[in-house]
C-alpha cells in the first residue's frame, strides 16, 4: 500500500484586480465581475486566517455586511451560505449576487461603509510543502491528525475538495485502497460537517470520528 504523505501549506495573499467597494451597490457590481479565485478566498480560504480562530460569520462578504454595513439581516443571509454545498464557484457567485439583489430590493436606501472600511477584494495562492511525516495505515490517522498543524489539516480535509476529482479530501482518497477499514473511515468522514467549524473544532472532530470507527471496525 502507498503511504500517506503529510504535507502543510501557507497562503500568499494579494490584492485581486478589481476595485474595493463603499456600499452594497458596489459590492453586487464587483461581485458580477471578480475573479472565481477572489470568490474561492473570501468564502474558503478565511480558516487560515488568525482572525478567523473564532468567527462570527465564516465568509468575508457576511463579516463586511455586519461589520461595514452595519446590516444584520444580509449578514445572516449570507453568513448560512456553505461554498461546499455548490458544484462550483460559479453557482455560488449566483447565488450570492441573488441575495444581494434581494437585499437591495428591500431597502429604502443603499447603505455605505465608513472610509477606512471599503471591502478589499483578496485572491490568494496555495504554497504547499512536505512535512517529512509520512502514515502507514488507517490505525495511524488519528494520532497524525491530532499532531498536524491545523493549515496542515485545511490543506488536505478542505483544499483537497476543490483539487481532487470527486471533492473528495486527501485522506479519504488514500483510503479508498484500504478495503473494510478504509470504507468505515471515509463513510464517516463524509458526514462531518465541517464547514462551520473552527480548524481546531474541525480537528477534534476528525480525531474523535477516526478514533471510534478504528474502535468499532477492530472489534469485528
Amino acid at each position: 500500500m502507498t503511504l500517506f504523505e503529510i504535507k502543510d501549506c501557507a497562503l500568499v495573499v494579494r490584492m485581486a484586480d478589481q476595485r474595493s467597494a463603499m456600499n452594497l451597490r458596489e459590492l453586487y457590481d464587483r461581485i458580477t465581475v471578480c475573479s472565481s479565485e477572489s470568490i474561492y478566498h473570501h468564502f474558503c480560504e478565511t480558516p487560515l486566517r488568525p482572525t478567523f480562530d473564532d468567527p462570527e460569520f465564516r465568509n468575508d462578504f457576511a463579516a463586511w455586511s455586519k461589520r461595514a454595513l452595519h446590516d444584520d439581516e444580509l449578514a445572516e443571509r449570507l453568513g448560512i451560505l456553505d461554498p461546499y454545498d455548490f458544484t462550483n464557484l460559479e453557482e455560488l457567485r449566483q447565488i450570492l449576487l441573488e441575495i444581494i439583489d434581494e437585499r437591495l430590493s428591500e431597502l429604502t436606501y443603499i447603505p455605505w461603509a465608513k472610509p477606512g472600511m471599503e471591502f478589499h477584494f483578496l485572491q490568494a495562492l496555495t504554497v504547499v510543502f512536505n512535512t517529512g511525516v509520512s502514515i502507514e495505515s488507517p490505525e495511524e490517522l488519528p494520532l497524525a491528525i491530532s499532531r498536524m498543524t491545523t493549515s496542515s489539516l485545511y490543506y488536505h480535509f478542505l483544499e483537497a475538495r476543490r483539487r481532487v476529482e470527486g471533492g473528495l479530501d486527501d485522506f479519504s482518497t488514500w483510503l479508498l485502497n484500504w478495503n473494510h477499514r478504509g470504507e468505515a473511515l471515509i463513510n464517516a468522514f463524509a458526514e462531518v460537517d465541517f464547514y462551520f467549524l473552527t480548524l481546531r473544532e474541525l480537528q477534534s472532530e476528525m480525531y474523535r470520528t477516526a478514533s471510534n470507527v478504528l474502535k468499532e471496525v477492530s472489534s469485528f
